[in-house]
């Protein structure tokens, strides 16, 4: 008897040892595109291989979370500098028709100086990225019809250096920019 209850403690410890081991890098795979940037370039998962990167989804003419979540965007964007970090930033446009690189250009500049690691992204119908975000992101894209908004996902989504979703975060939690590049500190390590 007391064999069988010292075999089980043992297999519940070694479960729980690996229970508070470093989550895996797997998790859904980002499947490859590429698309155009803010400078009329070509800018995908080739330029992104090797790197850990964060995603967001916005568009230029939003009128309601949009403009707050690229300031949390450009904040994350100088933490990362500032702890050297080395990170991708990669907001896709969910109104390609409207939002055309020279106009993503344009809005970036409202936030950030900084085009170096930061990727505005369009080139791509609104099918496709509705289909993007909820194939690979799990996330809704629906243009609105009339309004001229489009509903979105809010989420910021980590992504390892494999091309896979490790982490997705709401950037209204208070601690949302201490958690992501926790996050991705662990992941550059």
């Amino acid at each position: 008897m007391k064999t069988l209850k010292l075999q089980f403690l043992l297999v519940i410890t070694i479960s729980l040892l690996f229970a508070c081991g470093e989550p895996k890098q797997a998790g859904r795979q980002v499947a490859s595109f590429s698309f155009t940037d803010q400078n009329g370039e070509p800018f995908g998962t080739d330029q992104l291989l090797g790197k850990v990167w964060i995603a967001n989804f916005v568009f230029t003419n939003c009128n309601s979370v949009c403009t707050p979540m690229s300031h949390k965007m450009a904040d994350l964007q100088t933490a990362a500098k500032e702890q050297g970090l080395e990170v991708e930033f990669v907001t896709f446009t969910v109104d390609p028709d409207s939002d055309t690189p020279q106009v993503l250009k344009d809005y970036l500049g409202q936030f950030s100086d900084d085009e170096s690691n930061w990727h505005l992204l369009t080139g791509y119908s609104q099918e496709a990225i509705e289909k993007l975000a909820l194939n690979q992101f799990q996330t809704i894209v629906q243009m609105s019809g009339e309004s001229g908004q489009v509903i979105h996902g809010t989420n910021f989504y980590v992504i390892s250096q494999q091309g896979h979703i490790v982490d997705e975060f709401s950037y209204i939690e208070e601690s949302f920019k201490d958690q992501i590049l926790d996050k991705v500190e662990r992941l550059v390590k």
